[in-house]
């Protein structure tokens, strides 16, 4: 007796895998485009450069599988803090730099067809935010998606927000790529909301007492990770992907 085989489950929509003939089929059905913005930035000894790289990346391959729209080429750098660049390995753009860069990848993809832009990042520093939020395009829609704006203090346990290599990115990182995570170097330093606001603004540099990493890490896990990667993934697509796509 032989078995029906299973029905495969569908994969992300990447634009660098597809011809120009199977990009207009999918953009005929649904005119929307999915970014990832991550960044090269330093999160603590514990985690890797690409921290916030590889978290959108997953988060927008998922998205892409389940409601089959197309994502683009990940944009690898972000703004990151200015007294981070003593890090070895970190890589930042200038505001400027990004945003004229985005508005001419926009102007590209509008040009063929994409009516809607969802621009997804995990970096919460306040020039890197500004840069995608001031993107201008023709006529398209676009909208930028902090993945981190998620309300997720009731899955953690020392902090009640996201915060920069913390219980938050870590947790996640544990769940997605555990083999680039070495939590037994990880190490806790807390700021008041205050310092974190302006160090996300870029007027605090890190603390000496800090090795580069904000918030708990250590009371991170792979469980409390897939809790919060599940709470912004259905977040986003009830505010984002569940909404009717923009009209032409």
């Amino acid at each position: 007796m032989t078995l029906p085989s299973p029905a495969l489950k569908p994969g992300p929509v990447r634009v660098k895998e597809m011809n120009p003939a199977q990009i207009t089929a999918v953009i005929g059905n649904d005119p929307r485009l999915i970014i990832p913005i991550g960044t090269c930035e330093q999160h603590g000894p514990h985690l890797p450069l690409g921290c916030d790289t590889i978290i959108v990346e997953h988060m927008a391959d998922d998205l892409s599988a389940e409601y089959g729209v197309l994502r683009a080429p990940t944009v690898e750098y972000g703004v990151n803090v200015d007294s981070e660049r003593g890090f070895t390995g970190n890589a930042s753009l200038r505001k400027k730099t990004l945003h004229r860069m985005l508005n001419d990848l926009l102007d590209s993809w509008e040009a063929t067809g994409i009516r809607e832009f969802i621009l997804l990042t995990a970096h919460g520093h306040d020039p890197h935010q500004e840069a995608l939020a001031t993107v201008v395009t023709a006529g398209a829609r676009v909208r930028v998606v902090d993945i981190f704006g998620v309300n997720m203090s009731d899955l953690l346990e020392g902090q009640r927000e996201a915060m920069h290599g913390d219980e938050v990115d870590t947790s996640i990182m544990l769940y997605l790529a555990p083999h680039l995570v070495q939590p037994h170097i990880a190490q806790d330093y807390m700021m008041s909301r205050e310092q974190l606001r302006r160090y996300r603004r870029g007027t605090l540099k890190i603390p000496k007492g800090s090795s580069g990493s904000i918030g708990r890490p250590s009371l991170a896990s792979a469980e409390k990770g897939q809790r919060l990667y599940e709470r912004i993934r259905s977040k986003i697509s009830d505010r984002i992907f569940l909404a009717p796509a923009a009209e032409e």
